[in-house]
């Protein structure tokens, strides 16, 4: 892993957020006859891989789409075993995030994962919390319409309550109630693996960001294809609705 190098050429323009669909580890596995999880597990290693250089390529902030509200239809081995995958690459790397000034956060409904998991998840999360290198969000069932509902249900009860008015709602209210209140929007979203859906992430949040699908599978996506995806990111006119003059 230490032998790939991404190259020294900086962006013009810099994404500080980039969110990643981290799509075809089944497929991976699959194409080489290894059961699905195998691939599971190579992606958690490219994980820790893009972890890694994300700093050096001038990512501030990476959240990485890691489970759905949607993939709790997979097979229970599959679901289960991703879940035993969620929990090891915690165990196993939060001495080496809190080394390299990584701060770990989740977002998604935690209500239906496993204690233990969900213990986890609240021990790195207090513990990397002063951490400023690389922000590193971790969606884990998570959907993005599921997040919104949450939302707009707090909202409807502040209504309810008397806590608010129905005509002071507005676009800060509600994202100050999403998963990713404390988070900036996404300058980019990658979906690897060739598929070109957004899969129900970030909805709201990338609303303005930009889009990149790439062909390669998650477990073979490496650092350097990520600096190729951020120069060309580099190049895009950004006009968020309004027009460039000169």
């Amino acid at each position: 892993m230490g032998s790939e190098k991404a190259s020294a050429a900086k962006p013009l323009r810099q994404a500080d957020h980039v969110a990643i669909i981290m799509d075809g580890n089944g497929r991976w596995a699959t194409n080489r006859g290894w059961p699905r999880l195998v691939g599971h597990r190579k992606g958690a290693e490219r994980v820790k891989e893009i972890v890694r250089s994300a700093p050096d390529l001038g990512i501030k902030w990476l959240t990485i789409y890691a489970f759905s509200t949607e993939n709790w239809k997979r097979s229970t081995e599959e679901v289960l075993g991703l879940m035993r995958i969620f929990a090891r690459y915690i165990e196993r790397e939060a001495d080496r995030l809190a080394a390299e000034g990584v701060r770990m956060r989740f977002i998604g409904d935690r209500s239906r994962l496993d204690p233990k998991l969900q213990r986890l998840m609240a021990g790195i999360e207090a513990r990397t919390a002063g951490f400023t290198r690389l922000n590193l969000t971790v969606a884990i069932n998570y959907g993005g319409r599921d997040e919104i509902l949450r939302a707009l249900k707090q909202i409807a009860q502040d209504v309810t309550a008397g806590k608010i008015a129905a005509d002071a709602i507005d676009e800060a209210m509600l994202s100050a109630r999403l998963d990713t209140h404390d988070l900036p929007d996404p300058d980019l979203v990658i979906r690897t693996s060739g598929e070109t859906r957004t899969s129900n992430f970030l909805p709201w949040q990338a609303a303005y960001a930009e889009y990149e699908f790439t062909q390669t599978l998650w477990p073979d996506f490496t650092p350097a294809e990520l600096d190729e995806i951020l120069s060309r990111f580099g190049n895009r006119e950004r006009r968020f609705g309004g027009v460039i003059t000169a």
